[in-house]
């Protein structure tokens, strides 16, 4: 009777073992790729996927979340968009479109650095505010927009330094007039122009470098770089003779060549034009032709 007994419980444990080993009931807690474990809605996320899954919003808005709060923004960007491309009816399609430009901002670096991240925000944004209008998303994205806008004046704004300290002069002015043009209104904006006016020093335009001098003080009267501007605007002005200074006050487009020495040679390495003839037009028309390649990279 007692063999009968074990014999039993034998095959009990085999039966056990058996059924743990095709069903898995290991005590060890499951783990993700990194190690770590997993549970609760980690766990039905990331485990047991099936290509019904693959097509849930809910699966995919989660995926989309948590990577998204690990930092992970470049496959935070992809659930989202494949979130998109298969529920843009979906409610929750608007936030979807929210968190996918918040992901390529949060993938922005520095000034320094490639800006590509942020004009694809910028694109997201938009988009947002196109494709879903008066959402309870769009005050937010007006303020991501300016953000992303600010951001690019403010690598205008570096890389127009960076040519200056080259000598580069062409290529820093085309940033800084710029930077005049598409944000008169950041802060960055009286700094750019103070910085065109030195551009246009450098290249012997003196009287193009007053004309901005004035604007600067007369737009940005209280800005950091204000003082800055009256002083060499003071010295332009003494350097001058009196007849350039009242054409350079009365026109708005000066019709007096500037030295051609300096800025010739300077035209001459960077526009294939012949400079000489260019130099009559106005400063945005000599802008507008082609500038130095940046050294920064393809980008700039």
């Amino acid at each position: 009777m007692q063999r009968h007994s074990r014999d039993w419980c034998v095959r009990g444990v085999v039966i056990v073992g058996l059924l743990c080993f095709s069903v898995g009931c290991s005590s060890k807690p499951k783990t993700t790729a990194q190690g770590k474990p997993v549970s609760g809605t980690d766990e039905q996320i990331f485990l047991g996927d099936t290509i019904e899954k693959n097509y849930d919003p809910n699966v995919i808005m989660k995926r989309g979340e948590a990577f998204f709060d690990k930092e992970e923004f470049a496959e935070a960007i992809v659930e989202y968009q494949h979130f998109l491309e298969l529920h843009r009816s979906h409610q929750l399609a608007v936030y979807a479109q929210f968190r996918l430009g918040e992901s390529h901002l949060r993938m922005g670096k520095s000034i320094d650095r490639d800006p590509d991240p942020i004009q694809k925000a910028i694109a997201a944004f938009e988009k947002l505010r196109k494709d879903f209008p008066n959402s309870k998303y769009e005050a937010q994205a007006l303020q991501r927009l300016a953000d992303c806008h600010d951001w690019l004046a403010q690598t205008h704004l570096f890389v127009g330094q960076f040519y200056y300290r080259r000598s580069s002069y062409l290529a820093a002015a085309h940033r800084f007039d710029m930077i005049m043009k598409d944000y008169p209104d950041k802060k960055v904006a009286p700094e750019a122009l103070y910085y065109l006016a030195l551009t246009y020093q450098e290249l012997g335009a003196n009287d193009w470098a007053m004309e901005k001098l004035q604007l600067l003080a007369e737009k940005y009267p209280n800005s950091d770089v204000a003082g800055s501007g009256r002083r060499l605007l003071a010295k332009l002005e003494k350097q001058s003779p009196p007849a350039a200074i009242v054409a350079s006050k009365e026109a708005p487009a000066p019709q007096s060549q500037p030295s051609n020495t300096l800025l010739a040679a300077s035209v001459q390495s960077a526009f294939t034009a012949p400079a000489v003839p260019e130099l009559k037009r106005a400063p945005s028309a000599v802008l507008s032709q082609p500038f130095v390649s940046c050294r920064l990279g393809a980008w700039c």
